[in-house]
């Protein structure tokens, strides 16, 4: 990240992680209670597999209007498979957002069980980038396990047990979904490539984009610039996970704002990891989280599944 975000934001090394409480989970603790967001790297993902993840997706996106949009399925809320430019628009947002993107759900093989078939829906492979299946389930494999570490580190900053996460996610509704920002052109009064929100899972793991935009709004309304570098995996709260909490650890506004007009003419391209609970996972809030100066936000619990049916419809995505 730019100097400007590191001087705020901590970039922790994931093998400084002992399983135990110590330096690593204190420092990740009080990024979360302030920023909402942290940065990771040695993250043990081999920049093989993040090459080739890009390569491949920018492959798909430089297909025609016509052939990407034999991927997409109305009625699902672009839970599998392509959803195109101008769609989705941030909450509270009227204008779509300058972007179209993929979505890679959990890989569910040949019989193997799935406990939701309802919601653990088949992913949509295009046919005309043949290499694109196995790199998208190579680096959502490769995301989700960081991921699930990661939560052992926050479960043990909360006071719960190391592993209090790992039956609750061990199905999660999880999504990898590619993005394609394209040039801007002549844009709708208002629209950008991405207007500010929040995420609505639990974390959410960004791996290095070459691009400039990305943006996150402190709790002092400044908006600063977060940058990765090579190797760093950018990691923070989504809605769900701040509803858990009570809001002790805080999901982030952020946004990925327009290029100056020197860059406009350039694409870019990211790849973040939604890491969603079981969707039959109740969001409740978690006792150690409830106090007197903090008195509990949601007394009615909401299923995981609810939860994103109701933020998909704000979004638009269930709309089409």
């Amino acid at each position: 990240m730019d100097k400007q975000a590191t001087d705020r934001i901590p970039v922790l090394s994931l093998t400084d992680f002992t399983g135990q409480r110590d330096a690593f989970t204190d420092t990740l603790g009080q990024a979360y209670r302030q920023f909402g967001f942290i940065g990771i790297r040695d993250h043990g993902i081999d920049q093989a597999i993040i090459d080739e993840a890009y390569a491949q997706f920018k492959a798909f996106f430089a297909l025609d209007d016509e052939t990407k949009a034999r991927y997409h399925r109305p009625g699902i809320g672009g839970a599998r498979g392509y959803t195109g430019f101008g769609v989705e628009q941030a909450k509270d947002h009227s204008v779509p957002d300058l972007k179209e993107f993929y979505h890679v759900g959990r890989e569910i093989e040949p019989g193997q069980p799935n406990p939701c078939p309802d919601q653990l829906l088949a992913n949509i492979w295009p046919e005309e980038t043949p290499q694109f299946k196995q790199a998208a389930v190579d680096l959502y494999n490769a995301l989700d396990a960081v991921g699930t570490t990661l939560l052992s580190a926050m479960a043990i900053d909360l006071g719960l047990d190391a592993d209090w996460f790992n039956d609750k996610v061990n199905y999660g509704n999880s999504i990898l979904r590619p993005i394609h920002y394209p040039p801007i052109e002549a844009p709708q009064p208002g629209a950008v490539r991405a207007a500010q929100h929040e995420d609505i899972n639990l974390i959410t793991l960004l791996i290095g984009s070459k691009e400039q935009g990305l943006e996150i709004l402190t709790r002092d309304g400044d908006w600063i610039p977060v940058d990765t570098l090579p190797g760093t995996i950018v990691v923070n709260v989504g809605d769900m996970l701040q509803r858990l909490t009570n809001h002790v650890y805080l999901s982030t506004t952020h946004k990925v704002a327009n290029p100056d007009d020197d860059h406009s003419t350039a694409a870019r391209y990211s790849i973040p990891f939604f890491l969603h609970p079981n969707p039959d996972f109740l969001i409740k809030t978690l006792p150690g989280c409830i106090s007197d100066d903090n008195p509990d936000r949601y007394p009615e619990p909401i299923t995981a599944h609810g939860y994103l049916m109701e933020r998909l419809n704000q979004i638009g995505l269930l709309k089409n």
